[in-house]
């Protein structure tokens, strides 16, 4: 991760566990001027750092914004690959168009695009998506698994354990289930959903375009009307701010383990995991797909991600996508 100079100078703050910083020395250490670093503090505290200074002494960090800057999240990143390289707006129109032009141009494995707002957030089937400025996670991870295209078909099944696994550590008093395929609901309410597309060729996955939002900070009258009564905020469901740049490093971190473990032997590797965090299997429902509507109990999912349905004839249907409402 490239950093620029107003980032090193604030990564040297971070790191100086609440002592004071020498603007004079920040400026040696770097080879700018005095005044080039006084510039860049000004810039930070528009950000919404705060600092108090000390005569003859420097800087001291006194408070940091609930951000998704590259430098907030590298602060408690333990990937190897994932998030070691981040492309961060505070306004983009989708982090998914964006993750395409730069899949196209080559970005590693691992890259991560994140916004504290879209004003084109799109979910599955071209659905609109709210992306509230500042108050959720609005991010897309390019993935490059050695995989063909009809293996990645479950890779949005990997994705959702490694979320549900990060906001389970964090935050252990709330309990996020999956909900077959792409949704993670709170009693019963979406604070989640992914959205995985692909860009490859017949028999090889050239990157896999993992979008993720969160709704994390968001107050109930944050949401429309449309909505208000099936989504709800990780903040809502703790009842605190959630530290965003945080969990943002622990899906990573989740993201890079999973990813790892799906490589090498594949999704039934998971299986067993994802399974028992979902709120869908064993539950009656109702399966829309483009063609037919129809009913049944989940009974499991195969080692390909596959949605198992057995009806109430005892037929066993197999659901490979299609959206589901539980009864």
């Amino acid at each position: 991760m490239t950093m620029s100079m107003k980032d090193e100078i604030l990564k040297r703050i971070l790191a100086s566990n609440g002592e004071a910083v020498s603007g004079q020395e920040l400026a040696d250490s770097l080879g700018v001027s005095r005044t080039a670093v006084w510039k860049h503090m000004q810039t930070l505290q528009e950000e919404g750092y705060t600092f108090e200074t000390i005569k003859k002494k420097g800087y001291v960090l006194t408070g940091v914004p609930n951000s998704l800057s590259p430098t907030q999240i590298e602060l408690f990143l333990k990937t190897e690959h994932f998030g070691r390289e981040i492309h961060y707006f505070d306004v983009v129109d989708s982090t998914q168009t964006i993750a395409h032009k730069l899949a196209q141009e080559g970005a590693p494995h691992g890259t991560v695009i994140i916004g504290e707002e879209q004003t084109a957030g799109r979910g599955r089937m071209a659905r609109a998506w709210e992306s509230v400025h500042g108050s959720g996670i609005w991010m897309t991870v390019i993935v490059r698994p050695d995989v063909t295209p009809q293996q990645a078909s479950s890779f949005t099944l990997v994705v959702a354990v490694a979320v549900t696994m990060a906001i389970k550590t964090l935050y252990q008093d709330i309990e996020p289930a999956i909900k077959w395929p792409n949704d993670l609901l709170i009693n019963g309410k979406k604070c989640t959903g992914i959205l995985t597309e692909m860009q490859a060729e017949a028999d090889l996955v050239q990157a896999l375009l993992v979008g993720i939002g969160i709704n994390a900070n968001q107050e109930a009258a944050d949401f429309s009307p449309d909505i208000a009564d099936i989504a709800t905020s990780l903040r809502l469901e703790a009842g605190e701010e959630i530290n965003r740049a945080a969990l943002v490093a622990l899906i990573l971190q989740y993201l890079e383990q999973f990813t790892e473990l799906y490589i090498e032997e594949g999704f039934a590797s998971i299986k067993t995991l994802w399974e028992q965090l979902s709120c869908t299997i064993g539950q009656r429902i109702e399966v829309t797909t483009i063609r037919e509507r129809f009913e049944g109990i989940a009974s499991g999912i195969t080692d390909d991600g596959v949605l198992q349905l057995t009806q109430d004839d005892g037929l066993v249907r197999t659901i490979y996508a299609g959206d589901i409402k539980i009864l």
